[in-house]
């Protein structure tokens, strides 16, 4: 461990778009007006990470060397409104605008994308919930409408955003949920959190993936959660009910998915996009906290595993083969 008294903090340095970064001493950051520093406990390898180091997202190549890391949690050190101590979920702009991220022992940023995290949840699981788990959450709430005793389709329950909306459903009175995933063991873990049943999405043919949907729904749905797009998504249209709902936030499974006109409005359905980059700070904390109790209470947990960030490359790498849960890099 570097010594941030001495003005050193281990951290990960990302210096060639599409590598892994590589651990390396940097110089302990200030802390700007406004900001607090925070020493860092958990920082998830996310996809967005993956995507701004890429140099391909749409917010362009990030300016180089630079430390990834959109999100993290950690303890407060020293700031103007939170006091030493305080146990947070913070969010960066690492690779979305130029600045440090979260893979490091020591991390400046600014309080208002700070966020206590409540008693009783594990460090390592707040980071793996983190941004996932508000789109979750936002989709079935905000964006999607969800009653109680209303039906629910998750897509992609194998995902951290498809957990998360699988828990999330149940714990808001959701009088049924089916979750559809590609593994054996994604769909177990829907089940053993609650789904009612569940679809074997390792498919891309419409006509089958409409057949298994229809059988696991046995019935209309009136809220459909779309992290996958694609032939999922397209399917899963048909077993909404009337005025039923789609929200899409993300296309895992391919860009497009096709919705017939008469389909759509023979049911008046809804079909909705979604995106936490609308949010602002206080939704997205409320939001947070809400999942966040949840899992302090039992009651929503992620697949995850963890490893030290003196083995941040493999991490990296591990989460870029990964195909459901998260990896979070513990620095100290």
């Amino acid at each position: 461990m570097a010594d941030s008294r001495a003005g050193t903090v281990r951290a990960a340095l990302l210096t060639a778009h599409g590598s892994a970064p590589q651990l390396t001493d940097r110089s302990a950051p200030a802390r700007p007006e406004g900001h607090c520093r925070v020493r860092v406990t958990a920082a998830p390898v996310s996809p967005l990470d993956l995507l701004c180091a890429s140099g391909t997202s749409y917010f362009g190549p990030p300016d180089l060397p630079y430390v990834p890391g959109v999100q993290g949690v950690g303890v407060v050190e020293e700031g103007d409104r939170l006091p030493p101590g305080t146990r947070v979920w913070f969010s960066t702009d690492a690779g979305m605008r130029p600045g440090d991220g979260s893979l490091t022992e020591l991390a400046a940023v600014p309080e208002i994308d700070t966020v206590p995290l409540p008693p009783g949840v594990d460090d390592a699981l707040a980071a793996a919930l983190g941004l996932s788990s508000v789109a979750a959450w936002m989709a079935l709430t905000s964006r999607g409408g969800l009653r109680a005793g209303e039906r629910v389709l998750v897509l992609g329950a194998g995902g951290v955003v498809g957990q998360v909306a699988v828990q999330a459903a149940v714990a808001l009175g959701a009088s049924a949920v089916i979750a559809a995933a590609r593994g054996v063991d994604a769909r177990e873990r829907a089940r053993e959190h609650g789904a009612a049943a569940t679809v074997d999405l390792s498919t891309t043919d419409v006509d089958v993936l409409s057949t298994r949907i229809r059988e696991a729904c046995d019935g209309p749905v009136d809220l459909v959660i779309d992290p996958v797009c694609g032939a999922a998504a397209t399917a899963a249209l048909q077993v909404l009910g009337d005025r039923g709902r789609l929200v899409n936030l993300g296309s895992a499974g391919g860009g497009t998915a096709t919705f017939a006109s008469a389909a759509l409005r023979s049911g008046s359905h809804s079909i909705l996009g979604y995106t936490n980059s609308s949010l602002t700070p206080t939704t997205r904390a409320d939001a947070l906290t809400s999942v966040l109790r949840l899992a302090a209470d039992g009651r929503c947990d992620v697949q995850l595993q963890t490893g030290p960030l003196d083995d941040v490359a493999g991490a990296w790498q591990r989460a870029a083969e990964a195909s459901g849960g998260r990896v979070v890099v513990l620095p100290t």
